[in-house]
């Protein structure tokens, strides 16, 4: 059920991008309430696999493959807008493809994401709840906003500005998280690569 949840959030994503590229101002009104519902899921999911104990290696990849995909769908899609720096999708990339390239080394030994952090300051940084809730909560209301922001009148509008600084301030947030929550996977990772392997008896 918790799969099926999290790859659920596709279809809606595409209808999404659908709304922005080929809707007017109303339609992207109703996008930020999809875009919203697309993210929310990612918390449903969660619950649901624990609360039915479905946790699983193939779960965890699934969780972290659809969260991956969706975020660097959506930073692509705003900077093709023209409603965020090309830099942001850029940052956003490189980090996430070397972190699972780092992390796939430990998932080929059957461990999750998350089990191969070994210090606690790397377990708060990246896995604990107030993190990945941050982090999520970040994400999710700069991607409200930049939804926004298209609905929008452009021009001085005083709710159009502050839409956008706010969008700004978050999207820039997002992506210190994003680093921040990526650099102990790579400190670690380096060092477990580093180690040469045990020698055969």
């Amino acid at each position: 059920m918790a799969n099926i949840i999290t790859l659920s959030r596709f279809p809606l994503l595409f209808f999404y991008l659908a709304l922005l590229y080929y809707g007017g101002p109303q339609a992207h009104l109703w996008a930020v309430f999809l875009i919203l519902m697309v993210l929310f899921l990612d918390a449903v999911d969660g619950f649901v696999a624990r609360r039915r104990s479905e946790t699983s290696l193939l779960g965890s990849v699934l969780d972290i493959a659809t969260d991956r995909t969706m975020e660097y769908v959506l930073w692509v899609v705003f900077a093709h807008l023209g409603l965020i720096s090309v830099i942001v999708p850029l940052i956003v990339l490189i980090r996430g493809t070397t972190v699972d390239a780092v992390r796939s080394v430990g998932m080929q030994e059957g461990k999750a994401a998350f089990d191969q952090l070994s210090t606690p300051l790397s377990h708060y940084l990246v896995s604990s709840r107030f993190m990945r809730a941050l982090y999520g909560a970040a994400k999710t209301a700069a991607f409200a906003l930049l939804t926004l922001q298209l609905a929008l009148p452009s021009g001085d509008d005083p709710l159009t500005s502050l839409v956008q600084i706010s969008a700004s301030a978050l999207t820039w947030t997002s992506v210190i998280l994003c680093l921040l929550r990526g650099i102990p996977v790579l400190i670690e990772g380096y060092s477990l690569l580093r180690k040469e392997p045990a020698p055969t008896p």
